[in-house]
């Protein structure tokens, strides 16, 4: 797939799909991977089925706080997560859209598998404040944070 306004990383990892899938997918363990430091994750809760609401908290050094609720649209188990901040729970509209966000793993063999996270958005503005915020960096970072917990599951 190819978005007019997409942003994407793709990594290989000496780890199975399905043990990165729970890191995507077991929220307890967000504080340890999802932010590069010295961001961090202060709550995260998710509902974890198309429509189901998340919200994922992060907060930075100097005391700023960043919340980002969304709705799954596509969770397919081991393979697939999609999920948009356009919307909050209960299909209400949020009040400024940034992304879609697509999160893939595919199996390799051998315990090794696939991960490409794509980050889908509105406008052009938004794809370049996303890249303006690091994403190629950040991304990668909290993929191999993501992979270095998948490897205690």
């Amino acid at each position: 797939m190819t978005a007019k306004y997409q942003l994407q990383i793709v990594r290989e990892f000496d780890v199975a799909a399905e043990k990165l899938f729970k890191v995507w997918t077991t929220p307890e363990r967000y504080g340890e991977w999802f932010c590069p430091l010295p961001w961090k994750v202060t709550e995260a809760r998710m509902d974890l089925r198309a429509g189901g609401s998340s919200m994922i908290v992060m907060e930075g050094p100097n005391g700023e706080r960043f919340e980002n609720p969304g709705i799954y649209l596509e969770v397919i188990p081991n393979k697939k997560l999609v999920f948009t901040d356009a919307y909050t729970s209960a299909w209400v509209p949020s009040e400024k859209p940034f992304m879609t966000g697509i999160i893939e793993f595919e199996d390799l063999g051998n315990g090794r598998s696939r991960y490409t996270a794509t980050a889908l958005h509105w406008s052009e503005e938004d794809m370049e404040t996303h890249k303006q915020m690091g994403f190629e960096e950040g991304w990668g970072v909290v993929a191999g944070q993501m992979a270095d917990i998948a490897k205690t599951f």
